[in-house]
């Protein structure tokens, strides 16, 4: 029986992804990937499961912080159908997208069998 402090729950940017995975791995921890949807641009992203020991989640943090930029797009907003006038064109707005956030969770108990 494994036991672990925390598991975390990192959603990041799916160009970020190989990149921390390998990362991660490179330096002992397990990790467990999933594909998700989700957040601003409704974009693909990715969650990783991590479990980590209370001594090695500031490690952790720093591997995510370097790895998993943030970016900045381009975006044309959507002006809902009844609120267009004639001749309004919406121009792009720069928005910031990527970095990560993280969910640190207490675990009671981690059985890997």
């Amino acid at each position: 029986m494994l036991r672990f402090m925390k598991l975390v729950l990192a959603v990041i940017q799916d160009a970020d992804a190989a990149a921390l995975v390998r990362v991660l791995s490179e330096n002992a921890f397990e990790v467990t990937k999933l594909a998700s949807t989700g957040g601003f641009l409704r974009e693909g992203n990715t969650t990783l499961m991590i479990g980590v020991s209370d001594e090695r989640l500031a490690e952790l943090k720093r591997h995510v912080q370097r790895t998993c930029r943030t970016r900045t797009r381009l975006v044309t907003p959507s002006v809902p159908m009844g609120e267009q006038g004639e001749g309004l064109v919406a121009d792009p707005v720069e928005v910031a997208v990527g970095g990560a956030v993280m969910f640190v969770l207490g675990v009671q108990e981690f059985v890997k069998v």
